[in-house]
Formats: C-alpha cells, structure tokens, sequence
C-alpha cells in the first residue's frame, strides 16, 4: 500500500481510467438530482394533495347528508364508474356532452401526440381494435417520425447554423467556436419567444381558465415531449371554432418540436460541449498499425524525407559512383559499346 502511494502506481490508475471516473460521477449526480427532484416535489406539493382530499371527504360527506336516501355504497360505485370513464377522455357533465374525442381533427392530434411521444393521456382508445391498431401505428410510426425529425432538422441547421456561423466567420474574422457559441443563444432567444412566451400569452387568452404561467407550463410540457396531460388546449366546455383549434395546435406541436430539435442539435455541434461530452466516453481501443501511423508521425513530411534521404544513402553504396551520378554513363555506356 505504501509502495502504491509513493510510488504513484495509483495515481496513473487513476489517470488510465479516468473517463470510468468521470462517468461514475455523472451516474452518481444524476441519482442525487433524481431524489432532489423527489423531495422538492414532495415537500410542496404533498400539503395541496391533503387539503384537497380533505375537501373531497368533506364534499362527500354534505351530500350524502342531504340524500339520506343514497347509501354510501352507491355512491362509491357510481364515483368510481365516473371516474373510469373520464379517465378515457368521456365526461358525464352535461356541458361536455358536445365536445367528442374521436372527430378527425381531434385523432389527428392523439395521433401527433403518439408519434411525438408527447402522449397527454386525455384520451385513449377504447376498443380492443383500437389499442391494438395503437401498437402497430406507434411501431411502425416512432421511427419513421424519427427519420422524418431528423431529415428536417439537418437541412434547417445548413441554412439556420451553419451557412451563417461560417459566413459571419469568413466576414468578421471572428473566432468560430465563440461566433457559434453566440448563435446558438441568439438562437434559443429567438426559440423561446416564438414557440415559448408568444404561444402562452395567445393561450391565456384563449383558454378561459389558464393563466400565462399554466399556458407557458403546457409549452414546455408539450414540446419537450413530457405531455403530463393535467393542461390539454381545446378541451373547454363552450369552445368555439374547436376542429380549427386542434388543427392549429397540431401544426404548433410539429414546428415546436422542430425548433427544439433544431436548437438542441445547434448546441450539440458547439466545440465546449464536445468537450465536455468526451470526458465520460470510453476511450477509443487503437490498432497497433494505426497506432504506428497515427501517434508515431510516420507520415509526416520530415520523416518521409529522411527515409528518401537513407534510399539514396544505400543506393549510392551498392553502385559505383560514375554510374549513379553520371547521366551519360546510364544512358549511354551499355549501348554506345
């Protein structure tokens, strides 16, 4: 153990294994940022989930007081019934009644949903058909709206990313790294307002009982794929023109997701994040050819130039000196004879 510590054996253990190092850290921080999360949430919002089951108790409790004439029993069962089916998106309220989950406009947007991964969870098939229509759909349409993001968002980074960070680079002669570092922020900015501060003000107008803060949670929910489905547009009782809102909400669901993609992968490229990635890869295992090529410089120009030099070296000791250096004699000795 001594011999270890002073020998510094283990500090170039440490040193030869230092991307496992780092890679342990990240999974240890991730695990210490889940259980954060978990207690934060916990702490805040466990006192809101008693208040409103005290209330509930207390609800219950006045009406069966004024309908002595219903049993408890009953009233369980006829909750719970309740309960299930608005848990598939079918209301028993009389003002809901006009409002239907399965028109065009509304599958349109459980099947955006779906294929974004979003998934509210406001609606769900029914029918046995339906979830298993629902599983082959997902199967085969998750990777083709992968194929098709992807596809998009490539094409929109040569015109939004990299056409303008090495024009700028070429025209200010600004230092690329810092000149795409700056775009990317620029970028986000622009992001944000358009798809994150503008659509929760056009929310809170539209829908009756959502503030900014509930219309800019529902963004963020929906376009970073989350899609708790407790904030679903659309789903107001006296909603006008609500087949258009659906419809515009899909288009605004697809190019959010778009835009996010596009800013997420605008961060990707920047050099300080590559590095920073790196660092918790697993090194890349050489072969011994490309270790001798690439880590020796044998390719280079000074070392091709002294193995040409060592050729001539030896070509001048196997030929006498007036048949390598002298052109007439190469040329001509054999033959004139």
């Amino acid at each position: 153990m001594l011999q270890c510590l002073s020998g510094g054996s283990c500090v170039r253990v440490i040193e030869g294994y230092r991307s496992t190092w780092y890679f342990l850290f990240l999974v240890l921080a991730y695990a210490v940022y889940l259980i954060f999360g978990a207690l934060v949430f916990s702490a805040v919002e466990l006192p809101y989930e008693e208040q409103l089951r005290q209330e509930l108790r207390t609800v219950k409790l006045q009406f069966l007081e004024d309908n002595e004439c219903l049993s408890d029993e009953r009233l369980e069962e006829f909750l719970a019934r309740a309960l299930e089916a608005s848990n598939y998106g079918v209301s028993v309220l009389n003002n809901a009644s006009t409002s239907w989950n399965w028109d065009f406009t509304s599958a349109l947007f459980f099947a955006s949903t779906v294929l974004s991964t979003t998934g509210y969870g406001h609606s769900v098939p029914l029918s046995d058909g339906g979830k298993a229509f629902c599983i082959i759909y997902s199967v085969v349409g998750i990777p083709f709206t992968l194929l098709f993001l992807t596809a998009v968002v490539q094409r929109i980074m040569e015109f939004s990313t990299r056409r303008p960070v090495e024009h700028l680079h070429r025209r200010w002669g600004m230092s690329k790294p810092l000149l795409a570092a700056l775009h990317a922020a620029l970028l986000a900015i622009i992001t944000i307002s358009c798809f994150f501060l503008i659509p929760a003000i056009i929310f809170s107008v539209l829908e009756e009982e959502w503030n900014f803060l509930e219309s800019f949670y529902f963004c963020f929910i929906s376009l970073s794929t989350i899609g708790l489905g407790d904030y679903v547009p659309g789903e107001g009782y006296h909603q006008r023109f609500r087949e258009l809102y659906k419809l515009g909400i899909t288009i605004y669901l697809i190019l959010g997701l778009i835009a996010m993609l596009v800013v997420l992968e605008t961060f990707c490229e920047l050099q300080q994040l590559k590095k920073l990635r790196k660092i918790f890869y697993i090194g890349k295992q050489k072969k011994e050819d490309q270790l001798n090529i690439v880590d020796h410089d044998h390719l280079s120009f000074a070392s091709v130039s002294d193995q040409a030099a060592s050729f001539r070296e030896d070509k001048t000791d196997l030929f006498p000196d007036d048949i390598v250096s002298s052109p007439t004699a190469t040329s001509n000795g054999p033959m004139a004879q």
